[in-house]
């Protein structure tokens, strides 16, 4: 299925010349929302999985019902201050600002294989940190799932070869 024409890219957001890609429009077609989880679960079925991690917070809404679907669990990566247990952070760069993210310390268990799924890749910082956030918790990185992925942005490069599939390029 062709997911492009469910996206809606809003110019000059949250700042000019930023071309946000808004997931509001896919994710309120229950049919293509669904149709979008299940080509992500076709694409990674057959990585091993232990239990997904998703990013705050629209890694949430791609990271959950994918790890419902293939039977696993899901971890929350959270921004800082969000997680009632303890934690450990890591602080990125955004692609128009600066953020540091959490993970409950017994979120993930040495020697877990953990799938990340995310909307987007862009610049790869969240998705770097939230490697970064795993291994410290001794999970090992099967790859990464998304909806999007801003190829010209090259977030690929900063994920150190791991495994990636996106549903839509731009």
């Amino acid at each position: 299925m062709d997911f492009k024409p469910y996206i809606r890219v809003i110019p000059d957001f949250p700042m000019p010349g930023i071309r946000f890609k808004d997931i509001t429009t896919l994710l309120n077609n229950g049919e293509v929302y669904r149709a979008a989880i299940d080509e992500l679960k076709e694409r990674v079925k057959d990585w091993e999985i232990d239990i997904i991690a998703g990013p705050e917070a629209r890694g949430f809404v791609i990271g959950a019902p994918l790890a419902l679907a293939l039977g696993v669990g899901f971890v929350p990566i959270r921004k800082s201050g969000k997680l009632p247990g303890e934690t450990v952070e890591a602080g990125y760069d955004l692609e128009y600002g600066k953020d540091t993210l959490a993970v409950h310390k017994d979120a993930i268990k040495p020697g877990q294989r953990v799938l990340i799924a995310d909307d987007l890749l862009a610049t790869g910082g969240t998705i770097a940190t939230t490697i970064k956030l795993i291994e410290q918790l001794g999970g090992e990185i099967v790859g990464a799932a998304f909806l999007i992925e801003l190829s010209y942005l090259d977030g690929r490069d900063k994920l150190n070869g791991a495994r990636i599939e996106s549903l839509v390029q731009y």
